[in-house]
């Protein structure tokens, strides 16, 4: 993510600096050299990571200008797998969030944004949050294990943590995916959603770029060691230049206005992941599942562009007209 010493989703385990080759190395290098330095350095494998990455940009394409209105489906699917993530990680230490409601929840509120808009939203989230606080009353859940290891299988009723996880976990995830949903309904929705996707693509590519040539002081030692202020330079470089290219090729708009927006993407975007890699971090995980090799997690994908999302739309909805019709 921006600022990473990793590829699309990096570690949050291992020395600044690890993995790299010695002194003389770089004489001769061959690119099957220079991609393995570049995946130790991630601790990943760069080629599935690439592929993957690639074969989830291909689909989220189709589904904005091939069927534009599909993609509001993909971004359901993608919120509801990613909030089972969180669920599955969140069990192992006993924190059980009641699924049905919340899942449920996710799909409301995604749909309020797709066929309602910014009001129909907030009243749907909040409708969302009384219901699951009131299935936490009432319904039992079945825990793996207790956090003392005994009671292994037995039902009670969700805990204060268990509600408070629910309720984080549907405005962590659903809440903010469905910002792009509210960017797809303006008549020039395609365009800003893609601006969304490439802006934190190219924050992503921009800071593990410069993390893997030049990262040597970490950004946050503590939560994310591979992070490092360098790498977070690329990414504000490759965010601001594609903000620009964006803003004025997409919408006629000023110049600045992109550079703003690749900015104000890269701070959120890296918060963004560093939030989720403090989550992983307390929780002893690597990544939020393996469901996609190279990557972990759907959730370890979206972590930056969830956060990033309310920031553009705010941006483009206060700041950049509406085109009907770009680039036709």
């Amino acid at each position: 993510m921006p600022g990473a010493l990793r590829p699309p989703v990096g570690t949050d385990s291992g020395p600044p600096g690890a993995g790299d080759p010695g002194p003389g190395s770089a004489k001769g290098a061959t690119a099957e050299r220079v991609l393995a330095r570049a995946s130790g350095r991630a601790g990943r494998d760069l080629t599935s990571a690439v592929g993957i990455g690639l074969a989830l940009g291909a689909l989220i394409l189709l589904s904005l200008f091939v069927v534009r209105g599909v993609f509001a489906a993909v971004a359901t699917v993608a919120a509801v797998i990613a909030v089972l993530e969180i669920a599955g990680a969140l069990a192992g230490r006993a924190i059980i969030i009641p699924r049905l409601p919340v899942l449920a929840s996710t799909v409301a509120i995604m749909a309020a944004a797709t066929f309602g808009g910014p009001d129909t939203l907030v009243v749907v989230f909040g409708l969302a949050v009384t219901a699951i606080v009131s299935w936490t009353l009432v319904a039992p859940v079945r825990r793996p294990r207790s956090p003392t290891g005994t009671g292994a299988g037995q039902r009670s009723l969700p805990n204060a943590a268990d509600t408070a996880a629910a309720v984080f976990t549907t405005a962590y995830v659903p809440l903010l995916a469905a910002f792009a949903c509210l960017l797809l309904r303006q008549p020039d929705g395609d365009f800003r959603v893609l601006t969304l996707i490439v802006l934190v693509v190219c924050s992503d590519t921009g800071g593990f770029a410069a993390g893997v040539l030049w990262g040597r002081h970490p950004l946050a030692p503590r939560i994310s060691p591979k992070k490092s202020w360098e790498g977070l330079g690329g990414s504000a470089v490759a965010a601001v230049l594609a903000g620009t290219a964006a803003a004025t090729l997409f919408f006629g708009a000023d110049w600045w206005t992109g550079a703003l927006l690749g900015l104000v993407t890269v701070v959120v975007a890296t918060l963004g992941d560093l939030g989720e890699s403090m989550i992983k971090r307390d929780l002893g995980i690597k990544d939020m599942s393996s469901l996609l090799p190279g990557h972990g997690g759907l959730m370890d994908r979206m972590d930056s562009m969830l956060a990033a999302a309310p920031v553009v739309w705010l941006v483009l909805t206060f700041v950049v007209s509406p085109v009907p019709d770009p680039w036709r």
